[in-house]
């Protein structure tokens, strides 16, 4: 990357030397150098990046290297409160404003925006509301707008914030200031909107790969309420940081008792806790002093703690969106991680119940199908990885050893030729016109009303699946939508494909998982063993790093990962770098982190290998 002006002329450093002095990386991850080069030049940028992409370095760079202040629009007071902490241990001048701060400290950040201090400045999007905040922004120099976060814009997104969708007055009140917005999830059309919301002028559109090669997918039937299924998950990750998510704010206080009770360092957060509890829940799990965080879903949202080692689900989740930024909490430093996902046929039937509360119209339909499709991921038998990328518009070949499913030994399968032609046969002579439930109802012989209304108790398929229960049933429709063999319509019809009419007339056949149709609860499937793969040697000095990280972030009162990763102290296990020269070769070591804290973990090193020797 070349010397360059930025738009006002102003002659600008390399964003490499900053990105090694500064942030300790050498290379740029996929699509990074894009974002940066295309904001550089005064751009509008949206970026789409999994979690752990590297999503802060595309905005955080070009801040530091133009003239003026980035504005950063963050959704979680905590995620701006990591970000600002984590930035001036680098010597980075940033600064946030939120609801938690006095008026005087409030004061102090105005007064050092006026003055011209600031490289960036983290807000909620609520505090554009505020009197005086945009008439202070425009007497300064503002150099660009960031939207984290983005998908909060779009009402076809899965965490829609009002407050988010105001943010189109920006490039009213700011014309000239280019805009870049960022998430790790959003399928084409919640792209299309986030561009259009936001008033994107011919924008520079990222996308990354879905496809997260440090994480292990698996997905398992709930047995009773699952407890000792994720006591048996989190067996394999002794010492390690992790996040257990609930449905409800009773089971998150009910499993973390359950945890503590059989020796697990583990924690309860939700919503109705007390400030002061919430906060200490909060503190312990991101200074590691609890490993388990067990928490509804809306903790975690943008954490920035960069060694979480696994999640789970113990209910399955509204949306693919929100399962996929949920996981992505796991392995942000790029290491390998695990997810566990617990499902039953009563969370989907619970999840239904809470669409009624909603008009009936197009909003309804696409929240209902964004369900359909969260259940029938629980549900196959292909690749979780590439069902993901597919949800997002992507194409991928099978991970082959990454999920559940392809990593599995052989697992007996029945044939269900015989009743997916049946049913196959119900959706042809009922027109193609009904849905899921009215057709299981039709094949069962249900003597309901809408059977006898629309004369299909005179069909001949009426009543010719007596043998199977409306759970299996279920089950042959979801592998026929798998197969492709069935789609549905905008008014959630099924209809068939021509795959669906080749079965139909015999042409094909279709198998099916026991267990699917047994319908009974199993042992976790995944990958079992070490979380790192070290030698004993290399394993006693990344144990006795992380000690001495410890202790200094007991000493400055920050978490652990704020000092140094856990891929940085891998790196520095393996490498055992002896000088200053050798430590900064290391990722993640830049100049101020040398400074602050290299010395004590160089000498550690050298006492080992002294010991070695």
């Amino acid at each position: 990357m070349m010397l360059k002006k930025d738009k006002n002329g102003t002659m600008v450093e390399q964003p490499r030397s900053y990105m090694k002095k500064i942030f300790g990386h050498d290379t740029f991850r996929p699509l990074q150098k894009e974002a940066v080069e295309a904001s550089l030049a005064g751009r509008d940028v949206l970026t789409i990046l999994p979690t752990g992409g590297g999503k802060s370095l595309c905005y955080q760079l070009p801040a530091l290297v133009r003239d003026g202040v980035t504005v950063v629009v963050s959704p979680l007071l905590a995620l701006m409160v990591d970000q600002v902490r984590g930035l001036k241990l680098q010597g980075v001048a940033a600064q946030m404003i939120g609801s938690m701060q006095s008026g005087e400290e409030i004061a102090e950040v105005y007064a050092q925006l006026a003055r011209g201090e600031l490289k960036l400045l983290y807000v909620a999007p609520e505090r554009f509301a505020a009197p005086g905040f945009v008439e202070r922004l425009k007497e300064a120099r503002v150099s660009a707008f960031v939207i984290d976060e983005a998908h909060c814009v779009s009402e076809w997104g899965h965490e829609f914030r009002e407050d988010y969708r105001r943010l189109h007055r920006l490039r009213e009140r700011f014309p000239e200031v280019p805009v870049s917005a960022f998430t790790a999830t959003a399928t084409k059309a919640v792209a299309e909107d986030i561009v259009r919301q936001l008033g994107m002028r011919d924008p520079v559109v990222l996308r990354g790969s879905v496809y997260r090669e440090n994480l292990h997918i698996t997905a398992a039937p709930r047995v009773g309420n699952g407890y000792k299924q994720v006591a048996e998950f989190l067996e394999r990750f002794k010492g390690e940081s992790g996040i257990v998510y609930t449905f409800t704010r009773r089971q998150a206080e009910s499993l973390a008792e359950w945890l503590r009770s059989r020796g697990y360092k583990a924690t309860a957060y939700h919503a109705g806790l007390s400030p002061e509890v919430r906060q200490k829940a909060y503190h312990d799990f991101i200074h590691d002093e609890a490993e388990t965080v067990v928490a509804t879903v809306a903790f975690g949202m943008g954490i920035d703690k960069s060694n979480i080692r696994y999640v789970v689900h113990t209910g399955m989740p509204k949306t693919l969106e929100n399962y996929y930024q949920e996981i992505g909490r796991a392995g942000r430093d790029g290491l390998p991680s695990q997810t566990l996902l617990l499902y039953s046929a009563a969370d989907y039937a619970q999840r239904l119940s809470l669409l009624e509360e909603l008009e009936e119209g197009p909003y309804r339909r696409s929240v209902q199908d964004k369900l359909e499709k969260m259940a029938g991921f629980c549900r196959s038998e292909g690749c979780r990885h590439r069902q993901l990328a597919e949800y997002f518009g992507e194409t991928m070949a099978e991970c082959k050893e990454r999920c559940d499913n392809c990593t599995a030994p052989a697992r007996p399968k029945v044939d269900i030729t015989e009743a997916a032609r049946k049913f196959l046969s119900a959706v042809y002579r009922t027109g193609q016109r009904f849905g899921k439930g009215h057709l299981v109802d039709l094949l069962r012989g249900s003597e309901n009303e809408k059977i006898r209304r629309f004369g299909h108790d005179r069909l001949s398929v009426y009543g010719i699946g007596k043998d199977l229960s409306a759970r299996q049933w279920d089950a042959v429709a979801e592998r026929l939508m798998e197969e492709g063999a069935l789609m549905r319509d905008e008014h959630r019809a099924l209809r068939l494909s021509e795959r669906g009419v080749q079965l139909l007339r015999g042409e094909r056949s279709l198998t099916i998982l026991s267990e699917r149709m047994a319908q009974r609860g199993g042992a976790v499937k995944g990958k079992k063993g070490p979380v790192y793969d070290l030698d004993t040697e290399t394993e006693t000095i990344f144990d006795t790093l992380r000690k001495i990280r410890r202790d200094i972030a007991l000493k400055e009162e920050i978490p652990a990962y704020m000092v140094f990763g856990d891929k940085t102290l891998l790196e520095m296990a393996r490498l055992r770098p002896a000088d200053k020269a050798a430590m900064l070769a290391v990722g993640g070591v830049g100049e101020k982190k040398w400074e602050r804290y290299g010395a004590a973990f160089v000498e550690a090193i050298k006492a080992l290998e002294g010991e070695e020797r």
